[in-house]
């Protein structure tokens, strides 16, 4: 399987006990370590108004990171398009790239607070029987995020994010109008030109990520861009997700096939016994952000178990903690294989967490190890 590179997706976490700048600083040591291990890319995610997680803005940690480390690709997974404009997201990332050339991942979202798109199943598609992929990977029921998205905090994080009487661009529109000003093309509906300095003509690889087969899998499709489809997120929608971007796919500049990375939360120790001990508290965590409460600091495997679960609770987070892999570098390697097989994908992104920083450096090594004996 060494011809299936792995990359990573780092939410920046803080773990209890420490502070946000710890986790910045670990997120740097992390992405130097990655290099060294030879993964393909590492991805920094957005989110805001979360306890736990320092990743708000992937264009100022890729600096940060860029500047520490000298051949590892390096991303945003996703910058949130719904709170910014085609220019602003494309002059940060013109300005890293001008002193970075050629080692940057656009990778592109819509916003939190918007629904996943729905889509009809189509005559292509991979059957799911009994829960189950063809070649057995787990596929759970749909978990719903009606209570996510209308929650409080959430309504809040737009109303902060967005200027007073803003409206978020249409997301194939904005896509359409950061393609066009990276390549020097944009004309305004009245035929003005509009140049980017720095930010035209840089060497950007974009990406569109999709949690489902509707609109971002068909913008990435439609356009021949980069997929990338999230199982750790929305392991029920992962193969809707790249089957709805293979079947809109058109051959681009950008690509001639299709192209898909698969994400995956993993946690992998010496033995089985350890990893799930390390794993303890991705529950807990995954509930914090069910709940719409803001992902928690990360707690450790004591603090985890101290909580109380409710039944409400568990159907929360069941699907993601039935598909988180856990467990020696055979047995994740397994399941990492079985994800790839499902979904065809030509790349995994993998994501970590751990209370302790040396334990989640040490998954990403036992992994890559694993990997390279493929």
């Amino acid at each position: 399987m060494s011809d299936i590179p792995l990359g990573v997706l780092d939410l920046v976490p803080i773990s209890s006990g420490s502070t946000a700048a710890d986790a910045l600083r670990n997120s740097v040591d992390l992405a130097q370590q990655a290099e060294q291990l030879g993964y393909a890319r590492y991805w920094f995610a957005e989110h805001h108004l979360n306890p736990g997680v320092a990743g708000t803005s992937p264009a100022v940690v890729l600096a940060l990171t860029a500047a520490a480390t000298s051949t590892i690709r390096l991303g945003s997974g996703a910058v949130q398009l719904g709170h910014r404009t085609a220019l602003s997201t494309v002059e940060e990332f013109g300005l890293i790239d001008a002193l970075h050339p050629g080692r940057f991942d656009l990778g592109l979202g819509r916003s939190g607070g918007r629904p996943p798109g729905e889509r009809a199943p189509g005559p292509t598609d991979t059957p799911v029987v009994d829960g189950r992929a063809p070649n057995g990977l787990l596929i759970p029921p749909r978990f719903s995020f009606e209570r996510l998205l209308g929650s409080p905090r959430i309504a809040l994080q737009r109303k902060l994010l967005l200027l007073p009487g803003a409206e978020s661009q249409d997301y194939a529109e904005q896509i359409d109008d950061i393609l066009a000003l990276l390549a020097g093309t944009y004309r305004s509906p009245e035929g003005v030109e509009a140049h980017v300095v720095p930010g035209e003509g840089a060497e950007l690889e974009l990406w569109i990520l999709g949690s489902s087969g509707g609109l971002s899998a068909e913008v990435a499709g439609a356009r021949g861009l980069r997929f990338a489809a999230n199982y750790h997120v929305s392991p029920a929608t992962v193969l809707e997700a790249v089957d709805g971007y293979r079947a809109h796919f058109q051959p681009s500049d950008h690509l001639d096939k299709p192209h898909v990375s698969v994400s995956a939360d993993v946690v992998v120790a010496e033995d089985d016994a350890t990893a799930r001990e390390l794993a303890t508290g991705y529950g807990l965590w995954v509930r914090s952000i069910r709940t719409a409460e803001g992902a928690i600091a990360f707690p450790t495997p004591e603090e985890a178990r101290a909580h109380t679960w409710s039944e409400e609770d568990r159907e929360l987070v069941q699907d993601r903690l039935d598909t988180q892999f856990v467990g020696s570098p055979g047995r994740v390697a397994d399941q990492l294989e079985q994800l790839q097989e499902a979904t065809g994908a030509d790349e995994l992104l993998i994501t970590t967490i751990t209370h302790d920083h040396a334990d989640r450096v040490r998954s990403y090594e036992l992994l890559a190890r694993e990997w390279r004996r493929r």
